[in-house]
């Protein structure tokens, strides 16, 4: 509604594709301007360096985790469980596999430390990944299998979601 009365506002003759395309512009924003904010009030005035965040209480499995043995989560901000911004941060010792999974919510990821190599689909196959280094960010989609894995020198990721997330491994066979 709010960006129908948006359209309105900027033109009245707007062809039937402009007026599609400006009202999915109106809603991203709107989305994003909501989102902003939400996130704001989980995580009020947070400014976190990394060794702040390394220096956090750190956990195995947790929601929205692999459960893999050696990865240590640490939640920076917000709940995952619950439903409200998050923010984790996963290390992954060097020579980890994760095996292909989804979650119920989209998430954003950056890679700030080490060699992560991350993949789309059903099935764990190395040579469907891309190596991302430090600086590199992907997107897990909601309800898309992805998978992962290190190599010798281990990776850490920062993850950022919407709660509440979970796990779900596919089942390859």
């Amino acid at each position: 509604m709010i960006a129908r009365r948006l359209i309105g506002a900027f033109s009245t003759r707007v062809t039937a594709i402009g007026a599609r395309t400006i009202l999915f512009a109106a809603q991203v924003l709107v989305t994003q301007i909501f989102a902003t904010q939400a996130y704001a009030g989980a995580c009020d005035e947070l400014r976190l360096d990394p060794a702040e965040i390394a220096a956090m209480p750190t956990s195995g499995a947790g929601a929205g985790t692999s459960g893999v043995q050696g990865i240590r989560t640490t939640v920076v901000c917000g709940d995952p469980s619950g439903s409200e911004p998050y923010v984790i941060a996963l290390s992954v010792p060097k020579n980890t596999h994760i095996a292909a999974h989804t979650h119920r919510d989209q998430r954003t990821a950056a890679v700030v430390q080490g060699l992560w190599h991350f993949g789309y689909g059903d099935k764990a196959i190395d040579a469907a990944t891309k190596a991302l280094k430090p600086g590199s960010i992907y997107i897990e989609p909601a309800g898309k299998a992805h998978f992962a894995y290190t190599t010798e020198e281990g990776a850490v990721v920062y993850i950022f979601g919407n709660g509440p997330t979970d796990t779900r491994y596919v089942d390859s066979k």
